[in-house]
């Protein structure tokens, strides 16, 4: 089982986001609490360094990505969550 928490930047982001896409990131986080942060099942999933991963949690226009970054042994925060075009690569 993986800690998952969410940057303070991050926690104000998701309660500006429409309802589905707050669902779908809020799905995400449970997965990497059950899974580990590793999520290939997800859409446009990657690795952006060895400790930092992003995936797109809703296609379209405009897309909606998260990215997040494992601490230390089995403890991840989520750093982003919005918009493409504003993630932090």
């Amino acid at each position: 089982m993986w800690h998952v928490s969410l940057s303070r930047d991050a926690t104000k982001a998701v309660k500006r986001l429409p309802n589905n896409v707050q669902k779908r990131a809020f799905g995400l986080m449970k997965e990497i609490e059950i899974m580990g942060p590793v999520r290939g099942d997800w859409s446009n999933y990657g690795k952006l360094s060895e400790s930092r991963h992003h995936c797109h949690i809703k296609k379209g226009r405009p897309t909606y990505v998260a990215v997040w970054r494992v601490i230390d042994t089995n403890s991840v925060e989520v750093t982003y969550v919005g918009t493409h075009e504003r993630a932090p690569y």
